[in-house]
């Protein structure tokens, strides 16, 4: 397999972390999204959407959106699970998931946050005051909805599933803008023990090969 992806992008390391977890090797092959290079020609032929996370399966078979990449992957190899093998369960942890993929992540990816600057003329300060709002209104429903459940080491029971793989990503480019994360016991634990993992290791930003200071 490969794996065309930038080591800054949350979505990206959301399918290294699922990859990691399963222990599924493959190749990682960078695409400098703040350079731009996911805008030329060349990617064009491998995204269609002119994103990352790519997976290019070894019959050539490319298979794009994080979550639906994770899906895949959880489906290809069903050891160790990442989503529980039962209905209520399955749907509380995509619903936490979501929340960091469908909620957090859109409003601002750095593509709308170059938007806003490029575009609408926004001033550097009052964009980050704009994805810190956004990113701390999300964690704030991640947080009660983990209220609503059983206590555990991560996000949903006692193994890491679909929505630490969304989680971790969320809380390290938080850190870059420097969210505040205080008040969130429960969200800060799992964040914590997942990061004491090897895989979330293996996956984070500054151990991937494009890592930048």
């Amino acid at each position: 397999m490969k794996l065309y992806n930038y080591f800054r992008s949350s979505a990206s390391f959301r399918v290294r972390i699922a990859l990691a977890i399963k222990g599924i090797p493959y190749e990682y092959v960078p695409v400098h999204i703040a350079r731009g290079d996911h805008k030329l020609p060349a990617f064009g032929d491998i995204s269609v959407e002119g994103l990352v996370p790519v997976l290019e399966l070894d019959d050539g078979t490319r298979l794009t959106q994080s979550m639906a990449i994770i899906e895949y992957i959880d489906e290809l190899q069903p050891a160790p699970a990442l989503v529980p093998p039962d209905p209520i369960g399955r749907a509380r942890v995509r619903a936490l998931a979501q929340i960091v993929a469908c909620e957090i992540h859109p409003i601002n990816n750095l593509r709308v946050l170059k938007y806003l600057t490029r575009e609408l003329k926004v001033e550097e300060e009052a964009k980050n005051t704009w994805y810190r709002h956004w990113v701390r209104t999300g964690l704030e429903s991640f947080e009660r909805q983990l209220a609503q459940l059983p206590s555990s080491t991560y996000s949903f029971g006692d193994a890491p599933t679909l929505a630490d793989c969304c989680l971790v990503p969320q809380i390290f480019n938080g850190q870059r803008f420097n969210v505040d994360f205080s008040g969130l016991p429960r969200t800060m634990a799992a964040f914590e023990a997942c990061m004491a993992l090897a895989p979330f290791q293996q996956a984070q930003p500054s151990a991937c090969p494009d890592a930048e200071a």
